[in-house]
C-alpha cells in the first residue's frame, strides 16, 4: 500500500491520519496525530474462526509508552509493566463502540493494539485510539459495519467545548466521551457536576454533529485503499439435528422464562438443556454445543417477544417498576462506615475506611504526577452469581464499574479543608442480577453518610434497558441481568436531586437515536428520584461523629518557610511531638501540616505545640513553659519548643524577690506572658503580669544604673569588677 496522509481541523488543532508507513504487516494500521499527540493503531484477526465459541473473541489493548512524554518509568525494572487503570479504561472506551458493529456470525479472534507514541500532555489521547481503530479496521479485510468516531466534550460557561484540554476539563461542569456513527450514538461515558438532563442532551446533540464530520473524514481517507473484506466461514449445521432440537423445544420455552427468580429460571433452562443433550447424544454425539446455543437463542427470542408483544417482563414487573429495596447501615462493627443495599437479587456491601494524608494514592502518570485522596473500588466475586471460576485479580469489568461509581461522587465529596481525610470506599457485590454498579452507588452513598463523611447529598443510580426489533422499542427501568444480556442497551445514570453526576451507555446494536437518548434520561430521572426518597428516609444527613476506630485528624496551614522549625535538626522536633502525644505528624512542601491519632485530646496538644512553634511572638501572648536556666537577674523560660525568653527577677512576683530560686527552679513549668519583643527579637516575659496586683500596690521606681569607671552603661564590655585588659606595645613586654 502506498502511504497516504490527510488532515482536517478539529477544535483549533490539526487531526492527521496516515497509513502505509508504520506496522505495514498488520491487517490494517494507521497513525493518528492531534497536535503533538501521536497514536498508532493496528488490528489483526485470525484466518480461521474459533470452533465452539458462542461469543466474539475481541480484545482491545491500549498502552502508553513513557517515552511519549520524555519520561523513564519508575520502579526497579525501568520498563512498562501491566496496564494501569487509566490504560484499561481507555481500552474499554474503544472496545465498547466497535464491538456491536462486527457481524454476529464472525468468530475469528480479533485483536486491536493502540500505542500512545507521543503526547503533548495537553489533551487526553484516549479518543484518538477509537478514531484510529475505526480507520484500521476499515482498511483491513475484517468484516465490520463502521466507521465510528469518538469525541470528548466539556461544558464551560453554558457552552459545549470540543476536545477540552486538561485545564479546561478541571474548569468544566462535564467530561463526556461519546462515540457513534453518522446516524446514531453507540457509547457514552461521562462525569458531571450535577448537570440537568437537558444540558447534557444539548452537549450530546452538539457532539454528534462533530462525530458526523470525523466519520466523513474517515470515509474520504480510506477511499480506494481498503482491502476486500474476507468471506465469513459459518459453521454449517446439520438440518436434521436442527429440526430435531426445534421439535423438542416446541412449546417448552415460555415455561423456562417464567421461573420465580434468577436461580430458578437458570435451573429450569440448564435442566432442559441437559435432558435434551442426554436424549440426543446417542444419535448425535457432538450436539451439546448446538443444543445449548439454540436453547439460549430461543430463550432470548422469547424474552424479547414477551416484552415487545405482551408487555411482560420475566419477573412480572411493570416496565418502569423498580424491584423491592432494602437497606441497612453500620452492619460491620469495626468498619468506619458500612451499608448493605439490596435491590431485588442484586446486593452490594459498601464499606468506608478513613485514612490520613499518608494513605493518599500516588499516581505517576504520563500527563503528570498527582495524588488521590478519594477512591472507590468495586469487587465482583464469582459467588455473587452462583458460579465457580478462577479469581486471579481485578478484571477490566471491575475496574470500569468501580471508575463509574467513583466518578458519581467526585463532586459531592468534601474539600480537604473541610474534611482532611483520605477516603476509600469498597463495594463487594454479594449477589448480582443486573445493575450492580448502580447498586454500588446507592450502597456507597449510605456508607459514606454512616461514616460521617460530609458529602453534599445522597447519590443514587439506576439502569435503563432497551428492547427493539427496529419497528418497535420498549424501555425498561432497573433491568435484570438477563434483560441486560439479551437486551440491546444498558443506560446507567447516577446523580443527586440537583442533577446527573455520571453516565455510562453501552449498546449491543448499531446505535440509538437522540429521541431514545432523551427518553432514557427521562426514565432514569424518575427512577433516581424514587430511590432518593427511600434513601433519604433511611438517613438524610451524614453522622455528626466519626467511628471510635477512625483516626482523629486535624490540619494546619503554615508558612512553608517555617517547616524547618517543626521538623527540627535531624527531625528531632517532629519525632518528639509524635512520641509525646502518640500521634502522626505529616508536613507537605506547601505548608499543610496534618496531625492524626486515635485521641482528639492528643491531636489538640500536638496542634498547640506546632502553632506555638510557627507563631510569631507578640506582646500579650500567654504560654506555659519550662524554666531552662536561672541567672542572678532572672530565669530563662522555654515558652515554645526551641524558643526562650527572659523573665526578669522583677517580673517573677509583685513581692520583692531577693533570689530567683525563691520563686522558680530549673525544670519548673510556669505560665508566662510576653511583655516585650525588641528589635533583635529578644523576648521579655512576665509571670506577675498574669495576675492582678495586690491592693494598694505601687510600681517601685526603677533604679538608675551607676556609671562604670570606664564610662557608658553597666552592660559595657568592661563593666563590673573585672579589670580592663592590659594593652601591650608591639615591641613586647
Amino acid at each position: 500500500m502506498e502511504p497516504r496522509k490527510q488532515t482536517i481541523e478539529l477544535a483549533g488543532k490539526t487531526l492527521t491520519l496516515e497509513t502505509g508507513v508504520m506496522a505495514k504487516q498488520s491487517a490494517g494500521s494507521v497513525t493518528v496525530t492531534y497536535g503533538d499527540t501521536v497514536v498508532l493503531c493496528a488490528v489483526n484477526a485470525e484466518a480461521e474462526p474459533r470452533v465452539g465459541l458462542n461469543f466474539f473473541p475481541l480484545s482491545v489493548e491500549y498502552r502508553e509508552r513513557f517515552y511519549a512524554a520524555g519520561k523513564i518509568p519508575g520502579g526497579y525494572f525501568k520498563r512498562e509493566g501491566r496496564p494501569a487503570e487509566k490504560e484499561i479504561l481507555a481500552a474499554r472506551l474503544t472496545d465498547r463502540p466497535i464491538r456491536p458493529l462486527f457481524p454476529d456470525e464472525f468468530r475469528c479472534e480479533t485483536q486491536v493494539m493502540i500505542n500512545l507514541l507521543s503526547t503533548d500532555q495537553e489533551t487526553p489521547a484516549d479518543i484518538l485510539g477509537t478514531i484510529g481503530t475505526s480507520v484500521a479496521i476499515m482498511l483491513s479485510d475484517i468484516p465490520w459495519k463502521g466507521p465510528v468516531a469518538a469525541v470528548r466534550l466539556g461544558y464551560i460557561d453554558g457552552k459545549p467545548v470540543v476536545n477540552p484540554t486538561f485545564q479546561q476539563i478541571e474548569e468544566s461542569k462535564l467530561d463526556l466521551v461519546m462515540a457513534g456513527t453518522d446516524e446514531a450514538i453507540i457509547m457514552m461515558e461521562a462525569e458531571a457536576k450535577e448537570l440537568s438532563e437537558d444540558e447534557i442532551l444539548t452537549v450530546v446533540q452538539y457532539g454528534h454533529e462533530v462525530i458526523k464530520d470525523i466519520v466523513k473524514f474517515q470515509n474520504d481517507f480510506i477511499q480506494g485503499i481498503t482491502k476486500p473484506k474476507r468471506e465469513m466461514i459459518v459453521d454449517e449445521k446439520d438440518p436434521a439435528v436442527v429440526e430435531t432440537i426445534n421439535s423438542k423445544m416446541d412449546g417448552k420455552i415460555p415455561d423456562l422464562v417464567s421461573g420465580d427468580g434468577k436461580s430458578d429460571r437458570r435451573k429450569l433452562v440448564n435442566d432442559f438443556k441437559n435432558k435434551m443433550i442426554e436424549s440426543l447424544e446417542e444419535e448425535y454425539p457432538d450436539c451439546a454445543s448446538l443444543v445449548k446455543a439454540m436453547i439460549d437463542d430461543a430463550v432470548k427470542k422469547e424474552l424479547r417477544r414477551r416484552i415487545l408483544e405482551d408487555g411482560k417482563r420475566s419477573d412480572g414487573r411493570g416496565m418502569d417498576e423498580i424491584r423491592p429495596i432494602s437497606m441497612s447501615q453500620s452492619v460491620l462493627p469495626r468498619a468506619h462506615g458500612s451499608a448493605l443495599f439490596t435491590r431485588g437479587e442484586t446486593q452490594s456491601l459498601a464499606t468506608v475506611t478513613l485514612g490520613t494524608k499518608s494513605d493518599e494514592q500516588f499516581v505517576d502518570d504520563l500527563d503528570g504526577e498527582f495524588k488521590k485522596r478519594y477512591m472507590l473500588h468495586y469487587n465482583f466475586p464469582p459467588f455473587s452469581v452462583g458460579e465457580v471460576r478462577r479469581y486471579l485479580g481485578v478484571s477490566r469489568r471491575e475496574v470500569g464499574h468501580g471508575n463509574l461509581a467513583e466518578r458519581a461522587f467526585r463532586f459531592v465529596m468534601p474539600e480537604f479543608e473541610d474534611f482532611p481525610y483520605t477516603v476509600r470506599v469498597v463495594s463487594d457485590i454479594l449477589e448480582s442480577n443486573g445493575s450492580s454498579s448502580m447498586a454500588t452507588v446507592c450502597s456507597a452513598s449510605l456508607a459514606l453518610m454512616d461514616a460521617g463523611v460530609p458529602i453534599k447529598s445522597h447519590v443514587t443510580g439506576i439502569s435503563v434497558g432497551l428492547i427493539t426489533d427496529g419497528d418497535k422499542s420498549v424501555m425498561l427501568t432497573d433491568i435484570l441481568g438477563e434483560e441486560d444480556h439479551f437486551g440491546d442497551m444498558d443506560y446507567k445514570v447516577a446523580g443527586t436531586r440537583n442533577g446527573v453526576t455520571s453516565i455510562q451507555v453501552d449498546l449491543k446494536i448499531a446505535g440509538i437515536s437522540m429521541e431514545l437518548v432523551r427518553e432514557a434520561f427521562e426514565k432514569a430521572k424518575i427512577g433516581r428520584m424514587s430511590l432518593l426518597d427511600k434513601m433519604e428516609a433511611e438517613i438524610s444527613q451524614p453522622k455528626k461523629t466519626l467511628s471510635d476506630y477512625a483516626p482523629k485528624i486535624d490540619h494546619i496551614q503554615i508558612d512553608p518557610e517555617k517547616i524547618g522549625g517543626i521538623i527540627g535538626p535531624g527531625g528531632k522536633m517532629i519525632r518528639s511531638i509524635q512520641s509525646n502525644y502518640e500521634c502522626q505528624v505529616e508536613v507537605d512542601d506547601d505548608g499543610v501540616v496534618v496531625i492524626s491519632s486515635l485521641s482528639a485530646e492528643n491531636n489538640q496538644k500536638a496542634r498547640d505545640i506546632i502553632e506555638s512553634i510557627v507563631r510569631e511572638p507578640e506582646v500579650g501572648m500567654e504560654f506555659e513553659g519550662e524554666v531552662k536556666r536561672i541567672m542572678n537577674f532572672g530565669a530563662f523560660v522555654e515558652f515554645s519548643p526551641g524558643r526562650e525568653g527572659l523573665c526578669h527577677i522583677s517580673q517573677l512576683s509583685y513581692e520583692r524577690t531577693e533570689k530567683v530560686e525563691d520563686v522558680v527552679n530549673i525544670g519548673d513549668v510556669v505560665k508566662v506572658k510576653i511583655i516585650k519583643v525588641d528589635d533583635m527579637n529578644r523576648i521579655d516575659l512576665s509571670m506577675r503580669a498574669l495576675h492582678d496586683p495586690p491592693e494598694g500596690w505601687v510600681e517601685p521606681p526603677k533604679r538608675e544604673r551607676r556609671p562604670s569607671r570606664h564610662g557608658g552603661g553597666g552592660r559595657g564590655r568592661h563593666s563590673g569588677n573585672r579589670p580592663p585588659r592590659k594593652n601591650f606595645s608591639r615591641g613586647g613586654r
